[in-house]
């Protein structure tokens, strides 16, 4: 790792690694839970991911190894302050656990395009579940956990967390899991295909890695679009989905980077693109 960002209040901190971004979700001590403040941060890691051109791909992790993200820190929330549409209205950092309420870090949304890799090391329940079914691709270390446990203290997990699980995994085990807070663990969530692939604790973060550097090195035009089109398809009838797919399709073809790509397998060697 390389490039480290000193200048990161404690909350999240972020290093690179050429093309890649690590964001690391640093509160290790009340196992990675967070509060407004570290929310906040966290938003704004990846809106400077978004907004850097050179920066491909986004892996989001916790410090250590005990945990991913224990969701909020309930213990730091503030009670009630005004009126629920109040805060929801505000701009998105005074509405952030203002009232109570939690403003929704959609960070597939703030990425706006660019693939986030979630390498969850360790248990990753309510808002932590949330933010790795938020992410495009999920790999996990042995010690992993699941659990999205809102109803067990009246809630519900409305940060994306219902909606992506019921399609992310069987439905029945998915309301199992949200009616009762079952927790499940890293084999069984790589059995149901909640996560990609598994690895020792000291393993993970190489491992991810590794494999944003193998998609950093495709097309990168091609590999925005494929984040697009993947995280809306399932929003829209399949008829429209593939529309979707034809028109990005046309949209792609006259590039430079295609016609590079087209260049290099023909002549048997690694392609250089320029994102045109």
């Amino acid at each position: 790792m390389s490039e480290i960002d000193q200048s990161s209040p404690p909350g999240v901190s972020t290093e690179r690694e050429g093309p890649i971004l690590v964001v690391r979700i640093d509160r290790e001590k009340v196992a990675n839970a967070l509060d407004p403040d570290s929310m906040v941060l966290l938003r704004h890691a990846l809106e400077e991911f978004r907004d850097d051109s050179s920066l491909a791909v986004a892996i989001v992790t916790g410090a250590g190894q005990r945990a991913f993200c224990a969701g909020s820190d309930l213990g730091r929330t503030p009670p009630a302050g005004r009126p629920f549409a109040a805060a929801l209205l505000a701009p998105w950092e005074e509405g952030v656990g203002d009232g109570g309420y939690v403003r929704a870090i959609t960070l597939s949304e703030v990425a706006a395009g660019k693939p986030l890799i979630a390498a969850v090391n360790g248990h990753a329940a309510g808002g932590g579940l949330e933010i790795a079914l938020d992410c495009d691709l999920r790999i996990a270390s042995t010690t992993a956990t699941f659990s999205l446990p809102e109803a067990r203290w009246a809630s519900i997990p409305a940060v994306g967390g219902l909606s992506h699980l019921l399609r992310a995994i069987p439905p029945a085990v998915a309301m199992k899991m949200l009616l009762t807070g079952h927790r499940i663990d890293a084999h069984e969530a790589l059995r149901l295909g909640l996560v990609s692939d598994l690895y020792e604790p000291d393993e993970l973060l190489d491992a991810a890695l590794e494999l944003a550097r193998r998609i950093a090195a495709n097309g990168p035009l091609s590999i925005r679009a494929i984040t697009q089109l993947a995280r809306r398809s399932y929003e829209v009838p399949l008829s429209q989905a593939i529309a979707m797919e034809q028109a990005m399709w046309g949209l792609l073809r006259d590039t430079s980077d295609r016609a590079e790509g087209r260049r290099a397998f023909s002549e048997r060697r690694d392609p250089s693109y320029g994102g045109e």
